[in-house]
């Protein structure tokens, strides 16, 4: 132990910009937990260094603790979202002559405002600092809180929130149906923070101790899983084929009203393809669904591109597509809002139903109000091509397509939000997340989207049929088992069964309750010995 109590020494006792560069370091090695690389062990570097830099964070007032405590925060957590998030720049770069200039807005000036929580977390943990191992407890509860704070500030952003660190692995990820997504952040900062009273604890018991109850956290939870998790794949609703089109489509000038024909006679073409010698192409399925925004027009205005797709459509069958549509012109109003939908159309070409998207992306797909004058002002827009941007949908409410279960439609990144994927009223039979992550090429983004995605399903012990522009496309089980995929670049159609609905998990029916109960606890727990 020698080592690592000089290592634990050494952060420690780190001032000025040696500490600040030993938090950025930390916190960019936890983006090596989260997907694609699912590094989960790795959990243990950012959060035992977050510890002793706590540990570090001395001064002869409160305040003057809690601003040294916030400053290491804010690095190590600046550090993790540059190192997690840098994919975004990606995104600037689509249309380069517009936006590539703002490209240090996402790639650091958003890393530095995220960065903001864990530094809220630090500060506020080290106000309540007690000695021993109840300080593991006392971090885990303050940062899992401040990254519920993330998710909901300012609309929320909760990507690649700490406890996506412990979702890659099957078992560990079928804890979220019992305590969330949140109360697997807790988990994962304490069972991560479990070593670094092995460098610092004064008696064997008190350096060994926590190491064990974090083992044995760990083994709890995959005994779980694998009590969870079934044997056997889950069996299929009967009489649904469904049919995933992938078109694979560069979110570049080509996807523009001039080339109108061009897209829609892909997805056509595409979505007709044989997959086997015994297949017929889209006479086969009950089914057929496309990926987020799959058209640059108004589908439900341009009725020759509805007649196309009732032509390819045999009986009986139907299209499930995301597209922009446009609502009713109010009063006083120039232009009818725009709204980001999925559509439902029928064989004869007319849309059955819709469902507009609630939780929009802001700077993405509309600007916030009170910074709208002024980002305009500097020439920056939404990326969206719509003037004015999208409207948000009003509420989520199930989606209804012949065949098929109720479905809670989800569009693009609403799929990241924990707790909100649910619409009112009955429990729907999966989870339906079309998605374009076309514009940030082949990076880490979607492979975390779809972690995320899949965590979902988990959760709520519901299916997931995903389908995205580039990839991934996919069809997922209730608990979390990838059934069939399309890889991340590649073109073509998954042909799959829907699972049915596993039964509502305790997540579902009682949302963030477990986790509230875990915060309490672990204060509870963690500051008992200084009381006494």
């Amino acid at each position: 132990m020698t080592a690592l109590a000089a290592l634990a020494d050494r952060v420690i006792l780190a001032w000025g910009w040696p500490k600040r560069l030993i938090a950025l370091a930390a916190g960019a090695s936890g983006a090596l937990a989260l997907a694609p690389l699912d590094l989960w062990p790795l959990v243990v570097v950012p959060m035992t260094i977050a510890v002793w830099l706590i540990d570090g964070a001395v001064a002869d007032s409160r305040a003057g603790r809690f601003r040294a405590a916030a400053l290491a925060g804010w690095c190590w957590g600046f550090g993790f979202h540059l190192a997690g998030l840098w994919w975004l720049g990606a995104a600037f770069l689509v249309e380069a002559d517009k936006f590539a200039w703002a490209m240090p807005l996402g790639v650091v000036a958003l890393p530095a405002f995220l960065a903001l929580f864990p530094a809220l977390g630090f500060g506020v943990a080290r106000l309540l600092w007690p000695s021993g191992a109840g300080r593991i407890l006392v971090l885990a509860a303050m940062l899992a809180l401040s990254e519920w704070l993330r998710g909901h500030v300012l609309t929320g952003f909760p990507w690649n929130v700490y406890g996506m660190m412990l979702a890659g692995p099957e078992w560990l990820a079928q804890s979220s149906s019992l305590i969330g997504l949140y109360g697997l952040t807790l988990l994962a900062v304490a069972i991560g923070a479990a070593p670094a009273t092995l460098g610092t604890g004064e008696t064997a018991r008190a350096r060994w101790q926590p190491l064990g109850l974090a083992v044995a956290a760990l083994a709890a939870m995959v005994a779980f899983g694998a009590w969870r998790v079934p044997s056997e794949p889950v069996a299929a609703v009967n009489g649904v084929k469904l049919r995933l089109m992938q078109p694979n489509l560069p979110q570049d000038a080509k996807f523009s009203p001039s080339n109108s024909e061009m897209i829609l006679a892909r997805y056509l073409a595409l979505s007709d393809r044989a997959t086997g010698p015994r297949t017929l192409g889209v006479q086969d399925v009950t089914h057929l669904i496309w990926p987020e925004s799959a058209f640059p027009f108004l589908l439900g205005r341009t009725p020759q591109a509805l007649a196309r797709i009732a032509a390819l459509l045999p009986p009986g069958a139907t299209l499930i597509t995301g597209a922009a549509r446009a609502g009713e012109t109010l009063p006083g109003e120039s232009r009818p809002p725009i709204y980001n939908s999925i559509q439902i159309v029928d064989d004869e070409g007319v849309i059955t139903g819709s469902y507009d998207k609630v939780h929009l992306v802001p700077f993405g797909e509309y600007l916030p109000p009170f910074l709208e004058r002024l980002i305009r002002a500097v020439g920056l827009s939404e990326f969206v091509s719509v003037p004015g941007g999208f409207a948000a949908g009003t509420r989520r409410t199930p989606l209804q397509v012949r065949g098929l279960p109720p479905a809670a439609a989800l569009i693009c990144y609403e799929v990241v939000f924990p707790g909100e994927a649910m619409p009112s009223g009955p429990r729907p039979g999966y989870i339906l997340n079309l998605t374009n992550d076309g514009w940030f090429g082949h990076t880490s983004g979607p492979y975390q989207h779809l972690a995320q995605a899949r965590l979902r399903a988990v959760e709520e012990g519901l299916p997931l049929i995903r389908v995205a522009n580039t990839g991934i496309s996919a069809v997922v089980d209730g608990y979390g088992r990838i059934r069939a995929s399309l890889a991340l670049g590649e073109t073509g159609v998954l042909d799959a069964t829907l699972p049915k609905a596993g039964p509502a998990t305790l997540y579902s029916r009682f949302g963030d309750v477990f986790f509230a109960c875990l915060i309490v606890t672990s204060l509870l727990l963690g500051l008992w010995p200084r009381r006494k």
